[in-house]
């Protein structure tokens, strides 16, 4: 899929349409824009135009910044690329740019690549004559384990940690939670004998034996492993701290985790529900991995015990999921044999669950396919059912295997059956506030966890040689660790009672004080309320359970309630939330204050995207909605003039609020069928009112005698633009690549109207 141009000619074109191969820092006031993945990248080639036009005219600059998933592998080999190929690590400028008063940076979402997607990554580049190393499955040498090691800091959620070095404010703007009001989108029916519920381990999981300290001053750490025989294995040699930062560590025991799988594998059959698993591949992308990988054997027992070294000798992981294995198997003389037992105990356990039913792709196809925090609400907004191999609704056994935050879904499940499906014309609205500042972890991940590999004591042990925690383990267990540093929470907190005080919403701290982790943050929590004003405030620290009950039943009265969680349950509440209020989490507004002074400015979810993107190249209509990121351009404008003096962008940022609320009122947003307009008729709606408002602008005559010729334009060939944009509908597109599409070929595909162009160019 390499398209016309060559690899040297590719990385010169991403220069000129903002994707560029070689980064400068930046260094005065400027909006970055980020290039990401799938259809928001997709979406920026018919957006970032329009933004560019409009901005030029008030003085904005607006740079690019390639944080895509193909672009952070080529920065991670770069060195080993020739000259032609290499590319700039823009994830790490952006990372320091992130703790600088001046950065104001529009995130769009990006791909947490599972290793499938890793994989599937390198092998396009390499197709399009990338000179990329293969991933190195089982790395030998030295330099194989270095290649390993470059990549694997690509996977899994690498962006998030580097840019977020604020705490989140998310939420539904009101224009969208009116709209939703007014024009309810679509809910399941639930009935009160639902056999739908959560399956969770509650006991030896990572909630079960957490273990929790805050550091009394500035420290390394060490992990290690003390064999039963006495020997020690470093695990990670220094782990540095800071004074008052809390660091958890946990374990999973494996043999719990696969009695606990298979006696839900069975329960699911003798209900006669769909059996799936939901995990977070991405986030989780060490640990959860290995989970899902123990799924899958323990829905093929027979299989494994017969041919597990068979498949093992061909480097086929049930980690990867049983996509993986079943497309490896062409490779073994016995894959008959071994399809076949693939197939008798599919057909013996329960249904399983399906990610498309057309296609046969289970839900243990993919670690990444199903997400916990998108697939659970979109669940229970379908009746709390997902779809069987037969291509039906069914209920199903929603299996969650660590118990921190499982019950939260239980509750919304248990509250649904009880008293039907919410109503989004009526129910209230569930704002968050979220602890992830300096990579403030809580879930463990990355660097820290391990899949213990001989029984004994996993230790952690500062520089005196004092033990901290400590936890037997058997072989198998996943032992991880996490860092939450003291300057997040105290900002957290701040965050939290200035949502509460600007609402009068209540303000429900999430932590539960019979968790070891959540036991050190609520002692913070209390400390650092009594530095802010929280008289008449009502401010209160309930465990995830009890929150949750006390958030749904007031969602039912029409009541709002600000969630203020840590990470994880940041990343589920606001998905949950959303996609039950709003039908989907891409409208939100997610500001992140950065704790130096800048701004980053987010753009909603990606789960669909995948979606988009092979309808898009399926039919030439692309389904991505762009309004979180007409939301993020607004606070990410007003920054700009607040820091720069620079009242135009004021004028700009005002006159998009008020063109999104016409945009969502006039209902411009993408249809769901060819015929409709899709995301580039949603860009041309946007920008002709966008422009409609700059030219009735009395603030400024400037821009309003720059804007009133074009919005007469666009609005007089509004038919004609309309037309063009849905004449390319129904025809495959080609864009030259999933990962790092053609720019050329995307360009063409993205802006098809030569009359909306040329207006834009007028300018």
């Amino acid at each position: 899929m390499s398209g016309p141009l060559g690899v040297a000619e590719r990385r010169a074109t991403r220069a000129v349409t903002g994707r560029p191969g070689s980064l400068g820092g930046v260094t005065d006031s400027t909006i970055i824009y980020t290039h990401t993945d799938e259809a928001p990248a997709l979406a920026t080639y018919s957006f970032l135009p329009i933004l560019e036009a409009y901005a030029s005219q008030a003085g904005v600059k607006v740079e690019t910044r390639d944080i895509s998933l193909a672009g952070r592998l080529i920065a991670a080999v770069s060195d080993l690329l020739p000259e032609s190929q290499r590319g700039a690590d823009a994830l790490a400028e952006l990372g320091d740019l992130a703790q600088r008063p001046e950065a104001n940076i529009i995130k769009l979402p990006n791909v947490s690549a599972s290793v499938p997607q890793l994989k599937a990554a390198i092998a396009e580049l390499r197709e399009q004559g990338y000179e990329m190393p293969e991933y190195p499955e089982d790395p030998q040498t030295d330099e194989e384990r270095d290649i390993r090691a470059r990549y694997d800091k690509v996977k899994g959620s690498a962006v998030n940690p580097v840019l977020r070095e604020g705490n989140s404010d998310r939420r539904a703007p009101v224009s969208v939670k009116n709209y939703a009001k007014q024009h309810p989108h679509s809910m399941g029916a639930w009935s009160a004998d639902s056999k739908t519920n959560v399956a969770t381990m509650g006991v030896d999981d990572f909630r079960d034996n957490e273990k929790s300290v805050i550091l009394d001053a500035d420290d390394t750490l060490r992990i290690e492993l003390v064999g039963q025989d006495g020997t020690t294995t470093v695990l990670k040699e220094s782990l540095p701290v800071i004074a008052d930062e809390i660091v958890d560590a946990t374990k999973i025991n494996v043999a719990a985790l696969q009695e606990f799988l298979t006696a839900q594998i069975a329960k699911a059959k003798a209900d006669g529900v769909l059996f799936s698993v939901h995990l977070k591949a991405t986030m989780m992308k060490v640990s959860d991995p290995i989970i899902f990988g123990h799924v899958v054997r323990a829905f093929f027992p027979k299989t494994f015990a017969q041919y597990g070294a068979d498949l093992a000798a061909a480097g086929l992981s049930p980690n990867d999921g049983l996509g993986g294995i079943l497309a490896g198997l062409a490779s073994l003389p016995n894959a008959a044999e071994i399809k076949a037992s693939f197939d008798a105990e599919l057909a013996d356990g329960p249904e399983l669950a399906m990610v498309d039913s057309d296609k046969g792709i289970t839900n243990l196809h993919v670690p990444s396919d199903v997400i916990v925090d998108a697939s659970m609400p979109a669940m229970i907004r379908t009746s709390g059912h997902m779809w069987g191999p037969d291509g039906q609704e069914a209920d199903t056994l929603a299996v969650i295997p660590d118990s921190s935050y499982a019950g939260v879904y239980q509750v919304v499940i248990d509250d649904c059956r009880a008293h039907g499906a919410f109503d989004p014309s009526t129910m209230g609205t569930v704002p968050n506030v979220g602890l992830m500042a300096q990579k403030a972890e809580e879930y463990g991940s990355h660097d820290k966890t391990f899949e213990i590999p001989a029984a004994g004591t996993v230790r952690v042990v500062n520089a005196a040689g004092d033990v901290l925690m400590e936890h037997a383990v058997e072989q198998g267990d996943i032992w991880r660790a996490c860092q939450t540093k003291d300057v997040p929470v105290r900002d957290w907190v701040k965050l939290a009672v200035n949502r509460a005080r600007a609402t009068g919403d209540p303000a429900i701290f999430w932590l539960d004080e019979s968790r070891a982790h959540d036991a050190n943050l609520i002692a913070k929590v209390n400390e650092y309320l009594a530095d802010h004003d929280t008289d008449g405030l009502d401010i209160r620290v309930m465990s995830p359970v009890e929150a949750t009950k006390v958030t749904v039943e007031r969602l039912r009265q029409g009541l709002n309630t600000i969630s203020v969680t840590g990470n994880v349950l940041r990343d589920y509440n606001t998905d949950l939330f959303p996609i039950l209020e709003l039908g989907t989490s891409a409208k939100m507004l997610s500001v992140v204050p950065l704790i130096n002074g800048g701004g980053l400015f987010e753009t909603g979810a990606g789960g669909s995207a995948p979606k988009h993107v092979q309808q898009l190249v399926k039919e030439n209509y692309l389904r991505w909605d762009s309004l979180g990121e007409f939301f993020a351009l607004v606070p990410s404008l007003e920054h700009y003039a607040t820091t720069t003096g620079n009242a135009k962008a004021q004028v700009l940022a005002d006159a998009l609020d008020r063109a999104t609320a016409s945009f969502l009122e006039h209902d411009r947003s993408p249809g769901r069928k060819l015929g409709t307009i899709d995301n580039r008729g949603s860009h041309f709606y946007v920008a002709l009112y966008w422009a409609q408002e700059l030219a009735q602008q009395g603030d400024d005559a400037e821009l309003a005698s720059a804007f009133g010729p074009l919005a007469e334009k666009l609005a007089s060939q509004e038919q004609t633009i309309v037309d063009e944009l849905l004449a390319v509908q129904g025809q495959p597109a080609d864009i030259g690549g999933y990962y790092q599409p053609d720019p050329q070929k995307a360009e063409k595909i993205m802006r098809p109207s030569t009359t909306f162009n040329e207006a834009l160019a007028s300018l």
